[in-house]
């Protein structure tokens, strides 16, 4: 028990410090001040799928953020790099397992 105890200590210890560093590099940024027409960090986009005309809605968030369930989704995710620099009116191809997936921008807004 004691060395299992002290196992956890260490790993918790461990989390905490990572959690400090990611803390003492955080930078808040305000979307709202952001004027862009292409996407970018902070954006919240509406697309439509292609196949099926559903509409999605996503905000391009950092990493530690991410939620898909909720819409939001991380810099680094694989649909946001597809949307990167992207326009209105513009195709999006996200490279998924299961294949290309195509999406077409409806709107950016940065709220």
């Amino acid at each position: 028990d004691y060395s299992a105890a002290k196992e956890r200590q260490g790993f918790i210890e461990g989390r905490i410090q990572d959690i400090n560093g990611k803390l003492a590099r955080a930078q808040v940024i305000d979307v709202s001040t952001i004027r862009s027409d292409k996407i970018v960090f902070g954006a919240t986009v509406d697309l439509e799928d292609q196949e099926g005309g559903n509409r999605l809605t996503y905000k391009i968030v950092g990493v530690d953020e991410a939620d898909v369930k909720n819409g939001k989704v991380g810099i680094t995710s694989p649909i946001a790099r597809a949307m990167i620099g992207k326009t209105a009116g513009d195709e999006v191809v996200v490279h998924a397992p299961k294949g290309e997936i195509r999406y077409d921008v409806i709107k950016i807004r940065y709220e």
